[in-house]
């Protein structure tokens, strides 16, 4: 079943790239008393995700943060070192956007928001899609139809806020 509004994120374990190594980050400390925008991409380094949904994040983050955003995070089925590297790749600095790898898919599969992404040789990967979750429990809710970029926009979540 695929997550609601209202719904609560399920308790799982991401993993996030710090010069120490990877360090575990669990949802109920990233969302515990916080508003966060989660946004979750197919995979990093692909080209709708890296020439337009994480720079879009980047670019309102400022915005975001104005209307009330504590955090803003990323997801992919990716693990800590790609998603770190994507940073890097992006400049995206360690305190902009939490980037967080679920190498196994586990969250995305209790969200019930994974895709089937065998045909391009990517396994099982997230849909694309953004969220406001507050104190754990989602407020928004955008999820997009395979092949589109619209409703996950940084545009259209800053928008709901």
């Amino acid at each position: 079943m695929t997550v609601q509004i209202g719904d609560r994120i399920p308790s799982a374990t991401l993993t996030r790239a710090t010069d120490d190594g990877p360090r575990p980050v669990t949802t109920d400390d990233l969302f515990s008393g916080k508003t966060v925008a989660l946004f979750a991409v197919p995979g990093a380094f692909t080209p709708t995700c890296s020439a337009r949904h994480l720079p879009g994040f980047k670019d309102h983050r400022e915005e975001m943060t104005a209307k009330g955003v504590d955090t803003i995070a990323c997801i992919s089925v990716n693990d800590a070192f790609v998603m770190g590297a994507w940073a890097d790749s992006q400049g995206i600095g360690k305190d902009e956007i939490v980037m967080l790898g679920d190498g196994n898919g586990d969250l995305t599969r209790q969200l019930g928001l994974t895709m089937d992404a065998k045909g391009f040789g990517m396994g099982e990967r997230s849909q694309r899609y953004s969220m406001i979750v507050k104190d754990g429990v989602v407020s928004q809710l955008n999820i997009e139809q395979p092949g589109e970029f619209r409703v996950s926009s940084a545009e259209h979540l800053l928008a709901q806020l």
